[in-house]
């Protein structure tokens, strides 16, 4: 039975008291000083938020800190409808804030332990979701694909296995790539951070992950619909991180900040629950061979392996839809060990001539281009067996623009010509000579 992409993902549950934070009561004391200390706040409500917390598990901190002569009521009442009793950090507690600061600069939401995420991370798992043809055909509506082509994603998408995707270059499998993001649709809780043996490792990076919008109670009625779920968790798209020549070994690693004492997470933990683009496979430093020995591990046992600044390994969820693209043969990259680890192998050939003239009479309307049956014929008839017929997806709007820049640098309307046609032609490519140094 066919299944439209989930979008009723189960949302983190709220924690109701310290116990259930599972967080060592030492360090959501100290990250509660720190928070106040460096945000300069005194209102439980605001503490909370900064928390990230529900008002009375903050207040249950607020009273730990408070017996233990750390903060303390400055003794007047905050002149709002709420009547919230202000605090502020003692001698004491502002000396241990310091303190704790040279250990750990992090402050603000509290972490999440590791194994609740893990916990998460299975309700919202990639590999839950049913991707339908329809679905995935909808995704990729601006691209004119091989008839064949959607059979073979179809199941890749729909596993959250591994795809590698190779062919001769400029045949869209970036845009492929894209068009697979776009088809999962929904939205999962990605954590501002988690916490690991006591160190705090941020998660949520603005930069990789699309915030939803926040929903806004109706004050006019009774039922809160908002802020349902844990808070030191946010809403996102699927997370999409795409990496191209630039991707080294390291970068899979956590990153350590010797400054602040702090670490984030690497590339892929931050594309849990997404999808993580490897583009342009066997451009990088690094041999491809390396990067797939990388992954072997978390590409079949759906976890991976990271370490502390200590040397200590511990094991975290991998659960991401891993895209190789490549303009280089399999068989160039890998040996037979490395390519049975990659679940699927779908190779993206150049278009027919049929698709191919689809795509330019698609540019070209896009373009406000008048297509020209003399020039089309002087195309494919003159210029065409000059390459043995092979046609790629981005001559097209290549030509197009070619010959649009040429129509404005003449003061000519823009136009399609066989004369402008063999001058577009030109500049596609460059031609075999050797050149006197």
């Amino acid at each position: 039975m066919n299944m439209q992409v989930q979008t009723g993902v189960a949302p983190p549950p709220l924690p109701h008291s310290l116990e259930e934070m599972c967080l060592p009561i030492v360090m959501m004391r100290d990250i509660l000083l720190k928070t106040i200390f460096r945000k300069n706040i005194d209102r439980i409500s605001t503490i909370a938020q900064a928390l990230s917390l529900p008002v009375p598990v903050t207040q249950e901190l607020v009273d730990i800190a408070r017996e233990q002569m750390l903060i303390e009521v400055t003794g007047t009442v905050k002149a709002s409808a709420s009547r919230e009793m202000a605090y502020q950090l003692t001698d004491s507690g502002r000396a241990r804030s310091l303190d704790a600061l040279k250990q750990s600069e992090y402050y603000g939401a509290m972490p999440v332990p590791l194994a609740i995420y893990h916990e998460q991370i299975k309700r919202q798992s990639i590999k839950n979701i049913q991707v339908t043809r329809d679905h995935l055909t909808a995704s990729m509506g601006h691209l004119v694909l091989p008839d064949d082509l959607i059979s073979n994603l179809g199941p890749a998408v729909s596993s959250g296995r591994s795809v590698l995707m190779y062919g001769p270059p400029g045949n869209g499998k970036s845009s492929i790539s894209n068009g697979i993001r776009d088809a999962l649709g929904d939205k999962i809780y990605v954590p501002k951070a988690v916490e690991y043996a006591g160190q705090v490792i941020t998660v949520y990076d603005p930069i990789v992950h699309t915030a939803a919008e926040e929903q806004v109670d109706d004050p006019n009625t009774l039922r809160r619909a908002s802020n349902r779920f844990d808070n030191r968790y946010v809403l996102c798209a699927r997370p999409t991180v795409i990496t191209g020549g630039e991707l080294t070994l390291d970068m899979l690693d956590l990153v350590y900040n010797p400054v602040a004492r702090t670490y984030q997470a690497p590339l892929q933990m931050k594309a849990t629950g997404g999808v993580f683009i490897v583009d342009d496979l066997g451009r990088q430093s690094e041999p491809p061979q390396a990067l797939i020995n990388r992954w072997i591990v978390p590409l079949e046992e759906s976890k991976d392996i990271l370490a502390l600044q200590s040397g200590e390994k511990f094991e975290v969820p991998f659960d991401t839809l891993v895209i190789f693209s490549t303009n280089f043969h399999p068989n160039e990259l890998f040996d037979k060990a490395a390519l049975r680890r990659i679940f699927f192998k779908i190779k993206i050939d150049g278009p027919s001539q049929e698709n191919f003239l689809k795509i330019f009479a698609m540019v070209a309307r896009k373009k406000k281009m008048p297509l020209s049956e003399p020039a089309l014929v002087h195309l494919l008839k003159k210029k065409y067996p000059t390459i043995d017929n092979i046609f790629a997806n981005y001559q097209p709007i290549f030509l197009i623009d070619q010959m649009i820049s040429i129509c404005e640098f003449e003061g000519i309307p823009h136009q399609m010509t066989p004369e402008l046609i063999d001058r577009a032609w030109h500049n596609m490519f460059v031609k075999d000579e050797h050149i006197v140094n």
